[in-house]
């Protein structure tokens, strides 16, 4: 392919990139192209494009004083190169560039410009006073494969309908086991959305995956669940997260949205004098959204159950909530059985502190009862048989 790079070049990290992406795959529709100012502006005032629901203007504003410097010398009708890490990704047609106020763009995103909030602030380092609007043209296309599975699973269940979840699973807890399991019931085919971050953490997406993927093996329908990878850009932050979910999942051939009821964008944006909420403002989107049931652990019906029928209060139930269990974890803590499955507690901490025991076969003989026959252990196989003694309780 001939380089473009003599064209007049703006520089775009990966997280726009991905964006960029799903507009070309289809999966944000009514989103087709960026938009100029007075599409901007008729978004704002209505929330629509095309009568669909769009929660804010689709624009490319990049941070950096050279990008700003070219987005500002650009004339209509310009072809220019965008760079992805030293990578050409697109050609781009200038229809318009336009200044916008960055703090009134991460407002319109996260609901505040506050400096404090870590989105903001991620953002407003990557995000420039100048933005562009036109059509673009991705220079290295492939097929989209999660369209390409989700179509042959709905043609292999001969699904009528398909739900779907978007989670993190940053760790697989039992609430998550227990409100895939309630989607799964109600539905042909089950779609779940994994995302996938750009900030780095403990658990990397790689072994949120695999852990999914194993219980999804073992312990459910696999012909009728599938994972499918969504970037986890910027733009599904903030209070709008709910509607461009429902967008994405629509977009991707899927009928049906679960969403947990302590949602944090569901959360944010209720209204309880009017009974309304963020859903009321999906408008367009041939989707149903379902809202799920809160589950906790609750000590005196000793079984996970919803908050809605479990009548013996909060100081007899245990809430199921990600960042405590991952600190549980990054601490080298077995977490209880009750609130992560063990074979998943075992995989994750033999992942995260791989080698950690000197001598792993003396402790393992020295701590278990086994069959005398000398066999290769591993660290996973080792947090398993704890766990069997963590549950012991003759002597308790």
């Amino acid at each position: 392919m001939t380089s473009l790079r003599k064209n007049k070049t703006l520089y775009i990290d990966k997280e726009a990139a991905s964006v960029l992406e799903l507009v070309a795959d289809g999966l944000l529709a009514p989103v087709r192209k960026l938009m100029s100012e007075a599409e901007s502006k008729l978004v704002l005032e209505t929330g629509l494009i095309n009568g669909k629901s769009f929660p804010f203007p689709f624009i490319l504003a990049p941070s950096g004083k050279k990008n700003e410097e070219i987005i500002s010398s650009l004339k209509v009708g310009e072809e220019i190169l965008l760079l992805c890490e030293g990578e050409e990704f697109a050609t781009l047609h200038v229809e318009e560039t336009f200044q916008i106020d960055p703090h009134v763009r991460v407002k319109h995103i996260y609901g505040t410009d506050d400096s404090t909030h870590p989105g903001v602030q991620a953002t407003m380092k990557r995000l420039g006073s100048w933005a562009l609007s036109g059509e673009y043209k991705l220079l290295k296309t492939k097929p989209n494969k999660g369209k390409i599975d989700i179509l042959n699973a709905k043609k292999r269940v001969d699904a009528k309908h398909t739900s779907s979840l978007v989670m993190a699973a940053n760790p697989l807890h039992r609430g998550h086991e227990r409100l895939i399991r309630q989607t799964l019931d109600s539905t042909d085919l089950l779609v779940i959305f994994l995302l996938k971050p750009y900030a780095s953490s403990n658990i990397t997406y790689d072994l949120r995956y695999e852990a999914l993927e194993y219980y999804l093996n073992n312990f459910l329908p696999k012909n009728r669940v599938i994972i499918v990878p969504l970037e986890n850009s910027y733009i599904f932050a903030g209070y709008n997260e709910i509607i461009l979910d429902a967008i994405v999942a629509n977009n991707y051939g899927c009928d049906r949205l679960t969403i947990g009821r302590n949602h944090a964008g569901l959360g944010m944006f209720y209204d309880c004098n009017s009974n309304k909420s963020i859903i009321d403002r999906v408008i367009g989107i041939d989707i149903e959204i379902e809202i799920a049931s809160e589950y906790v652990y609750c000590n005196q019906c000793t079984t996970l159950v919803s908050k809605n029928t479990c009548p013996h209060g909060q100081h007899n139930q245990i809430s199921y909530h990600s960042d405590s269990i991952l600190q549980l974890l990054e601490a080298g803590l077995l977490p209880p059985a009750v609130l992560i499955r063990k074979e998943i507690s075992a995989f994750l901490l033999s992942k995260l502190y791989p080698d950690r025991f000197k001598n792993l076969e003396k402790l393992y003989y020295d701590t278990f009862a086994t069959k005398g026959l000398l066999e290769e252990h591993t660290e996973r196989d080792f947090y398993l048989e704890l766990m069997k003694l963590y549950k012991t309780s003759s002597l308790t």
